[in-house]
């Protein structure tokens, strides 16, 4: 704690600091706090402007502000965890539903699949992508105690429906499923949910299992640019999120774009009213500083007017 009120953080009162200290620990802690450190601008060897992040802080930093950020993101990956468990949920049953029609045991066959999906690469020695999927669908089915697959075991070899199957899949494994789909398939599924191409789907369920993985595991979703970003849609394609390609620069995406891709979708599913609101109050409660504001999530100034949170 000393170490950090030398360069600069305000660790008064002292033990509450330390208290936030020895429940977060260090390295967590100044995950928080990186945005507050000082940072000057310098000119490379090839003349190029650059930042350079310093060790100190920034006045105004402090642990009791830094509490209130984390209770902040705590509730934020709660909410997180409640949208993406109501998306992954519909996206079983739409799945299972559009494959079943074709066949009980259609994951199994090759028609289902695109040929990169269930054919082997002349150029690499990877095995078949529909090959890994199986097996590591067969385990996750093989360790589970729900009932319903211990009667399918018992009672039909081992062998389960699609529809069954589905309510088993973690949402990794859904994606993957959903990556490998023929066209057809996989753009009947998208449009149910109100998105136009599998290309957007694929990119949206890649992005929630990414995001719901973070929440997970507790790790912050302030201030965190997402490694696996939610595909933006072509302009006037879907209206209501034209704003996530005028705010921000590609690359540049924080947790915002994948807060506005589970609104969009949850309003799709069920109408979303509940969950968006919860959302919106938690922003509007976010712990403003001189340091600070919304930003930092990648949200856009005028947030608040936009049509998909109102």
């Amino acid at each position: 704690m000393d170490h950090l009120a030398d360069r600069g953080v305000d660790v008064h009162p002292r033990d509450q600091a330390l208290a936030l200290l020895a429940s977060t620990g260090y390295y967590r802690l100044t995950g928080y706090l990186y945005p507050f450190r000082d940072a000057e601008r310098y000119r490379d060897e090839d003349g190029r402007s650059r930042v350079r992040v310093l060790e100190t802080y920034r006045p105004g930093s402090s642990i009791e502000y830094v509490q209130e950020i984390i209770d902040f993101d705590r509730k934020l990956r709660l909410l997180v965890l409640e949208g993406v468990e109501r998306i992954e949920i519909a996206v079983r049953m739409q799945v299972g539903y559009v494959l079943g029609r074709t066949s009980p045991f259609a994951h199994l066959n090759s028609t289902t699949f695109q040929p990169n999906f269930v054919q082997p690469r002349l150029d690499s020695e990877m095995p078949i992508q529909h090959a890994v999927w199986l097996k590591r669908v067969a385990e996750r089915r093989d360790s589970s105690d729900e009932a319903f697959v211990t009667h399918f075991r018992s009672s039909y070899d081992d062998q389960m429906p699609i529809w069954a199957l589905t309510e088993i899949l973690e949402l990794g494994q859904l994606s993957r499923l959903y990556k490998g789909l023929n066209d057809e398939s996989s753009l009947e599924i998208a449009q149910a949910f109100n998105v136009p191409t599998k290309r957007l789907m694929s990119s949206w369920l890649a992005s929630l299992n990414y995001a719901r993985n973070v929440a997970a595991h507790h790790a912050r979703l302030f201030n965190r640019k997402l490694q696996n970003s939610p595909g933006r849609p072509k302009p006037d394609v879907i209206p209501v999120l034209n704003h996530l390609r005028e705010f921000e620069l590609k690359g540049g995406y924080g947790a915002y774009n994948i807060l506005a891709v589970v609104a969009y979708l949850l309003k799709c599913i069920e109408g979303g009213e509940t969950w968006t609101s919860s959302l919106v109050a938690l922003l509007n409660s976010f712990p403003r500083s001189d340091i600070l504001d919304l930003s930092s999530l990648g949200v856009p100034d005028d947030w608040s007017d936009l049509e998909l949170w109102n």
